[in-house]
């Protein structure tokens, strides 16, 4: 076991400082870059489900001249 230095440690301690100092003002537009990305992204999917279930929708009523057709050979009035 290496034995504890306190100048290692407080060199140590100074570089996760500094290092941290230097990222600190990159690293706030890069999360709100990242929260941005990500806000876009569920509208995109929202916007897909929607139209993928509008679609499906119009495809169940179907064509009503159709419906009204086949009505018409299967009903004896």
């Amino acid at each position: 076991m290496i034995p504890s230095n306190p100048a290692n440690i407080v060199k140590t301690a100074v570089g996760v400082a500094g290092g941290t100092a230097l990222i600190a003002p990159v690293a706030l537009p890069v999360f709100s870059g990242l929260a941005g990305i990500a806000v876009v992204g569920f509208g995109i999917f929202a916007v897909g489900s929607l139209a993928v279930k509008a679609a499906g929708a119009i495809k169940e009523i179907g064509n009503p001249l159709q419906s009204m057709r086949a009505q018409s050979y299967t009903d004896p009035l």
